[in-house]
């Protein structure tokens, strides 16, 4: 007897063939280090001042993308206007967008001859090729993974709580405290944890918008591109780097979701 929810044996076949084509390259990454050297090679002036720049400004990312994101998760998954469907396309663009193209698109908006850029160069504010660059960058690449996290989580909610408290004579606002929004934090750290995650790692629009300037916009991913010529052995050593933070961020949230915190 087997029981209805059993796979036919030949799907773990293909199933174990994708697990290994993504575990084999992060292996051999932890294969190539040089062990001896490793702790030389991450705690180096250049590294660690990577690895905080990049965990300063994904974290500011992350902050701007719930600010905007909650928001607009909200207005997609509620509102019936005509408008917010055709722009939910446009708003979830950044997913399949090149990086390089989403950090040309940065620079032409807010760059010093850009479309915004220009009016606050003129007033003295200068983005491009700043550290605000690079948070701007990988907002723009994070935020579309919250908002659909966080959408997907207000649509399953529905509105049901929501009309009896309002029923029950509560303000819109209170509404959105006591109800709402503990309704959508599952939804929202996991969006959260997403889009910091994906910052991090944000590669391509930070390089086209923000440039590579040490301690100013030379985030963890742009070092290891540049030392990838020059210094192979601490490339790898800082990817492993990169690697293991993002598990940890990925993985604490799975182990929290096990655990039945939620």
């Amino acid at each position: 007897m087997h029981r209805p929810n059993d796979l036919p044996g030949w799907v773990y076949v293909p199933a174990a063939i994708g697990a290994a084509f993504v575990v084999l390259p992060l292996a051999a990454i932890a294969v190539r280090v040089d062990w001896p050297h490793f702790w030389t090679l991450i705690t180096s002036p250049s590294s660690t001042a990577a690895l905080r720049l990049s965990l300063k400004t994904a974290a500011a990312s992350t902050v701007l993308c719930v600010l905007l994101g909650v928001p607009m998760a909200l207005v997609l998954a509620r509102s019936r206007a005509r408008v917010v469907r055709l722009l939910r396309p446009l708003t979830l663009l950044p997913l399949v967008l090149p990086p390089v193209v989403g950090g040309i698109a940065l620079l032409y908006a807010f760059g010093r001859l850009g479309l915004v850029g220009r009016y606050l160069d003129a007033a003295g504010i200068h983005i491009a090729f700043t550290t605000t660059a690079v948070v701007l960058a990988q907002t723009f690449v994070s935020l579309p993974f919250l908002v659909i996290a966080l959408e997907g989580a207000a649509r399953t909610a529905g509105i049901d709580y929501e009309v009896v408290a309002a029923t029950l004579g509560a303000r819109p606002s209170t509404v959105w405290w006591r109800v709402t929004l503990p309704l959508l934090t599952p939804g929202l750290v996991s969006g959260a944890v997403l889009a910091f995650a994906r910052s991090l790692g944000e590669f391509g629009a930070t390089l086209t918008f923000a440039g590579s300037r040490e301690g100013v916009t030379r985030t963890l991913p742009l070092a290891i591109y540049l030392q990838r010529v020059t210094d192979a052995d601490a490339a790898a050593a800082m990817s492993l780097v990169l690697v293991a933070v993002a598990a940890v961020v990925v993985l604490g949230l799975g182990a929290r979701r096990l655990a039945g915190v939620w």
